[in-house]
C-alpha cells in the first residue's frame, strides 16, 4: 500500500490543484483581437473595393506617387483584408502562425490604407491592433493543427466564390467610368479574365482598369496561393496509436478493464493517447474539426486519472483544441467536472444486462421469446465462440461478409466501436453467428450459410461489450433478437457475467415524455426526438434494448462552455461516421462489386443499427 502511495504522490499533488488551474491566462484576449481583426480585415477590404475619396488631406500627396502606387493599395488593401479575416479565427485559438502572419500584414494594410483611401482612421485602427498584437505575443503560442487535404479543396472553393463576388463588386464599383453598359455576363467574364491575370470585356476611363486588373489578379494570386500553402504546407502528426502505447493500454486493462465498457475501445488505431506521469492511467482521444475528443472514461486506476486529465488538458492547450469527452460515467464525468472546471451533460443510458438475471420466461420477454422460436423453427442455428477458436477460413469469410452488409462505405462508430475482427490481438473477443443450412438443390450462399454475425469485444475478466451487428438483408428478421439472446445463454460457459448492449441516447428523455402526466416541455423535446428518429436511430434503439430488460446506465459528455456544443456536436457526427466530409457517393469510384446494405436490426428498428452513441 505505501509503494502505491508513493506512486502516486504527483498525481495526487494535481488531483487537489491542477497546473491549467493555478495561473489561467486571459481567454478574453485571443477573442478581443480575433474580434478586432475581423473588423480591420473588413475595413481594408472595403478601402479596396471602393473608390478612394477625393476630400482627404492626404490626396495630394498621392496625387505625386507614381501612377501604379495606387492601384498597387488597392490590391494590397484587399488581399490584408481577406487575409485578416482568415487569420480571425486563428488568432482566436491563439494559433503562432496566425499571429506571425497578422503581424506581417498589418503594415501592409496600414500602407494601403493611406497611400489608397487615404483613411487616417482604418490606419489607425490597424496600428492599434498591431501594438495590441505585440504587447499580447506571449498569448499565441497554440501549435499548428494537423495538415488535411479537405481544408486545401474546401479554401479553394470557397475563397474562389468570395474572390468572384468580391470582384464583381470591384468591376461595378466604378459606374460613371465604365465604357459603354457591360452586361452582367460581361463584367463575370472579367472578373475570371482578371483573376487569372488576363484583361477582361469591360474597358475603364481615367485609369481605372489598372485598379480594377490589380485588384482582380491580387484576388486570384490569392486563392492560389492559400491553397497551396494549406496543400503543402508542412504536415504535423496526427494522433495515432503506437505500438508502445497500445503495449501500456492493454497492461491497464488486464488491470482495471473492469471497471468501464467502453474501456477496450480505447484500442482503437485511430486514437492517440496522453498517460498520466507515473503511466497508471491515460485518456485516449481523437481531435476532429479542432476538437479534442475523448471517449469513455480513463483507462487505468482512478487514483491516477487526474494526472492524465492533466496531461490531456496541457495537450488540448498546446494546440488550442477545444476539449471535450463523450461517453463518461457518472464516476467519469465528476473526476473530469471537477479536475477541469468543465460541465457535464447527461447523453443518454448503456444497456446492460446482468447474465445470471435474464430468463426468455414471463409477459415482459413474450415477444422475444416468440421471435426466437419462430426463427429457430425455420433452419436457424447459433453458434458463440471465442475469436481465438475460429478456424482462419471462417474467420476470414465472417471478415468479409461483415464488410459486404455494411450499408456505408465507411465504418461507423467511435466511442463504441474497435472497427476490426483479429484473433491474434483480440482473441479474447466472442463472437456470435447464425446459420441457414440451403434448401436441397440450392447452391451456398457468397458467404456460406453464413446468416448474421455480432462481434462482442471483453470487457474487463467476466464481460463483454456489443461492438458490431451485421446480417444479410435477405435473412429473416430478427437476427439480431436471436443472437443477443443465443449470447446470453451461451454466457456462463464463457465465464461471462455481464453484457453490454447498444447505447440509447436520450433514452431518459424518451422514457419519461410517454409516461401519464408528463410535462409540455419534455413532450415537446420527446416529440422531436421521436421527430428525429426518421433519420437517427434514437427511439427505435431504445425500443430494441429494452426488449431484454436490461438495467441503463447514464452516460455523459464533458464540455468546456455551452457555446463549445454545436463544434463538439459535428465532431462527435465525423467521428461516428453519420458526418462525411467527402465527394458525394455517387461521384466516388465504384468497386466491381457494389455492396450489399446492412440489415442487422430488430424488426422495428430502421436497417442501420450500430452501436454508436
Amino acid at each position: 500500500m505505501s509503494d502505491r502511495l508513493d506512486g502516486e504522490k504527483s498525481e495526487t499533488v494535481a488531483w487537489r490543484t491542477p497546473r491549467w488551474l493555478r495561473g489561467p491566462r486571459p481567454e478574453s484576449v485571443p477573442t478581443l483581437i480575433g474580434t478586432a481583426g475581423v473588423v480591420v480585415g473588413l475595413l481594408n477590404l472595403a478601402a479596396g473595393m471602393f473608390p478612394r475619396f477625393r476630400h482627404s488631406r492626404m490626396h495630394a500627396l498621392a496625387e505625386v506617387l507614381p501612377g501604379a502606387v495606387s492601384p498597387l493599395a488597392a490590391a494590397a488593401s484587399i488581399v490584408v483584408g481577406i487575409l485578416l479575416l482568415l487569420l480571425a479565427h486563428g488568432l482566436k485559438r491563439r494559433k503562432r502562425r496566425a499571429w506571425v502572419a497578422a503581424v506581417a500584414l498589418l503594415p501592409v494594410g496600414i500602407a494601403a490604407q493611406l497611400v489608397y483611401r487615404h483613411s487616417i482612421i482604418g490606419a489607425v485602427l490597424s496600428l492599434l491592433l498591431l501594438v495590441f498584437l505585440v504587447w499580447h505575443r506571449s498569448e499565441f503560442a497554440a501549435l499548428p493543427d494537423p495538415r488535411s487535404r479537405w481544408k486545401a479543396v474546401a479554401n479553394f472553393i470557397v475563397l474562389g466564390g468570395v474572390s468572384f463576388a468580391i470582384g464583381m463588386v470591384i468591376v461595378s464599383a466604378h459606374p460613371h467610368k465604365i465604357v459603354g453598359s457591360p452586361s452582367f455576363w460581361d463584367k463575370a467574364q472579367h472578373v475570371l479574365w482578371g483573376m487569372f491575370g488576363f484583361e477582361g470585356p469591360v474597358g475603364y476611363t481615367h485609369k481605372v482598369d489598372y485598379t480594377v486588373g490589380y485588384s482582380l489578379g491580387a484576388l486570384g494570386l490569392l486563392t492560389v496561393a492559400t491553397t497551396a500553402y494549406l496543400a503543402f504546407r508542412p504536415e504535423h502528426p496526427v494522433a495515432r496509436l503506437t505500438a508502445d502505447d497500445e503495449q501500456r493500454l492493454r497492461e491497464l486493462l488486464a488491470k482495471h478493464g473492469g471497471r468501464d465498457s467502453l474501456g477496450y475501445f480505447a484500442l482503437r488505431h485511430d486514437k492517440g493517447a496522453v498517460f498520466s506521469p507515473t503511466g497508471k492511467a491515460a485518456v485516449c482521444y481523437r481531435v476532429i474539426s479542432g476538437v479534442m475528443l475523448a471517449s469513455g472514461d480513463p483507462i487505468g486506476d482512478v487514483e491516477a486519472w487526474p494526472g492524465a486529465i492533466e496531461r490531456f488538458m496541457e495537450e488540448a492547450r498546446a494546440h488550442s483544441w477545444t476539449p471535450a469527452v463523450t461517453g463518461c460515467s457518472e464516476t467519469g464525468g465528476q473526476v473530469w467536472t471537477r479536475e477541469t472546471g468543465m460541465d457535464a451533460l447527461e447523453l443518454g443510458d448503456e444497456a446492460i444486462v446482468d447474465v445470471p438475471d435474464f430468463t426468455l420466461s414471463g409477459r415482459a420477454m413474450r415477444n422475444v421469446r416468440q421471435m426466437v422460436k419462430r426463427i429457430e423453427r425455420n433452419g436457424y442455428e447459433t453458434r458463440v465462440r471465442r475469436v481465438r477458436d475460429l478456424e482462419p477460413g471462417e474467420l476470414a469469410r465472417i471478415q468479409r461478409a461483415a464488410d459486404a452488409w455494411r450499408d456505408t462505405d465507411t465504418e461507423r462508430g467511435f466511442s463504441m466501436a474497435l472497427g476490426r475482427i483479429d484473433a491474434v490481438t483480440d482473441g479474447d473477443a466472442v463472437i456470435a453467428t447464425a446459420h441457414l443450412a440451403p434448401a436441397e438443390g440450392e447452391a451456398d450462399g457468397p458467404f456460406g450459410d453464413l446468416k448474421a454475425m455480432q462481434h462482442y469485444v471483453p470487457w474487463g475478466t467476466d464481460g463483454i461489450s456489443l461492438e458490431l451487428m451485421r446480417r444479410d438483408r435477405d435473412a429473416d428478421p430478427g437476427m439480431n433478437e436471436l443472437l443477443i439472446v443465443a449470447s446470453l445463454q451461451a454466457a456462463p460457459d464463457l465465464k461471462i457475467k455481464r453484457v453490454s448492449l447498444n447505447f440509447a441516447v436520450f433514452r431518459s428523455s424518451l422514457e419519461r415524455g410517454e409516461k401519464l402526466g408528463a410535462g409540455p416541455v419534455i413532450r415537446i423535446w420527446r416529440g422531436t426526438l421521436v421527430f428525429l428518429s426518421r433519420w437517427y436511430q434514437i427511439e427505435s434503439l431504445y425500443k430494441f434494448n429494452d426488449k431484454f430488460q436490461p438495467r441503463w446506465e447514464p452516460r455523459f459528455v464533458v464540455f468546456r462552455n455551452s457555446r463549445d456544443i454545436p463544434r463538439i456536436g459535428l465532431a462527435t457526427l465525423q467521428a461516428e461516421g453519420y458526418l462525411e466530409l467527402g465527394l458525394p457517393r455517387m461521384l466516388r469510384r465504384r468497386k466491381g462489386t457494389e455492396p450489399q446494405p446492412c440489415a442487422h436490426t430488430a424488426e422495428a428498428a430502421p436497417p442501420a443499427v450500430e452501436k454508436v452513441a
